[in-house]
């Protein structure tokens, strides 16, 4: 008999479960309305940023046309502008942002993740990440007050006299060594970029099973081996991920540029010399814009900007879906 009565109170139970409404059914719609508004609004925001620049530039694309994309002079007085010289600046000076600074980020996350010992991880891995949260103002002083003077008293001149002197990729490193130029804005883009990708590459490669490790050195392998056979292959997509993110910094960084790339609308063939980027161009020019013209010509910078941010994400997104086909196969 008792137990009789404990099964129906077990029963009583379940069924009462069973037949009580979830408290969370009436706020499904409400929640699905809600982020799905979240999402249209950032989809929003960047359709209305792209509208509202080709719309204040659209007076420099009718007087210029597809000139202004191939055109090199950059004359305020008499209203003759080309996106050439900023263009090519940007794309230098971050392709030499991301040659010296990924290959060097890279490397620091393997010493924190593999090589270095457990109690100078966290302090170093500290470390990485201050350096990502130092203001870009802060960068430009030090590159146009410390690393400029060094870089042209020592390393420029020692560039021209060996480099210098090779020819084809002679004319790279020719010319006097001012310290301001490309090469110079290039080397603290880098050292801005680095702590971003060392920052991301750190935890995807901590986030590798233990497993694979073991198996790898089980069987003999190398630090260098582990790292090039294991690591970098299972956390491809989360590197490239954080590459382009140094990427889009290197390509809209402005002050840290503007000190120490020189601000010259000239195309020349040598990184020691001065040039300038479309970020720097606006930081410098954007207040004194008089002239409908002027102004205009700096607003479609800043879409030519866009533009090339807006490529540069499609190319890391066909980089992961590549990276995902090879995986599935």
């Amino acid at each position: 008999m008792a137990q009789q009565n404990g099964l129906s109170s077990i029963d009583d139970t379940a069924s009462g479960y069973l037949s009580r409404k979830p408290s969370g059914v009436g706020l499904e719609k409400p929640f699905h309305m809600l982020t799905a508004a979240a999402a249209l609004t950032v989809v929003g925001a960047l359709i209305a940023l792209l509208i509202i620049l080709a719309i204040d530039a659209a007076p420099a694309i009718r007087q210029f046309g597809f000139s202004f994309l191939v055109s090199s002079a950059w004359n305020p007085v008499t209203e003759m502008f080309g996106a050439v010289p900023a263009t090519v600046g940007t794309l230098i000076t971050a392709g030499i942002a991301m040659l010296v600074g990924t290959p060097i980020a890279f490397g620091v996350a393997i010493f924190i993740n593999e090589i270095c010992p457990h109690k100078l991880r966290d302090p170093l891995s500290i470390a990485v990440e201050l350096l990502a949260a130092v203001p870009s103002i802060i960068y430009g002083m030090w590159g146009l007050f410390v690393l400029a003077p060094f870089l042209g008293t020592t390393i420029y001149p020692f560039l021209i006299d060996t480099i210098g002197q090779v020819p084809v990729i002679g004319a790279l490193f020719q010319g006097p060594p001012y310290g301001i130029g490309m090469l110079t804005a290039g080397l603290i883009l880098a050292i801005m970029v680095l702590p971003f990708i060392a920052s991301v590459s750190i935890r995807v490669l901590s986030g590798v099973p233990a497993v694979l490790r073991e198996a790898a050195y089980g069987i003999g392998s190398t630090p260098w081996e582990v790292a090039r056979y294991v690591l970098l292959p299972h956390c491809r997509k989360g590197l490239i991920g954080g590459v382009m993110l140094g990427l889009g910094r290197a390509l809209g960084e402005t002050m840290a540029v503007t000190f120490v790339i020189g601000n010259s609308h000239k195309i020349a063939a040598s990184l020691l010399q001065p040039g300038t980027t479309i970020s720097a161009t606006l930081a410098n020019e954007f207040t004194e814009a008089t002239g409908d013209i002027y102004l205009s010509s700096l607003v479609a910078l800043g879409l030519i900007l866009f533009v090339i941010t807006f490529i540069v994400l499609l190319f890391a997104q066909m980089m992961l879906s590549q990276a995902n086909r090879k995986e599935a196969k």
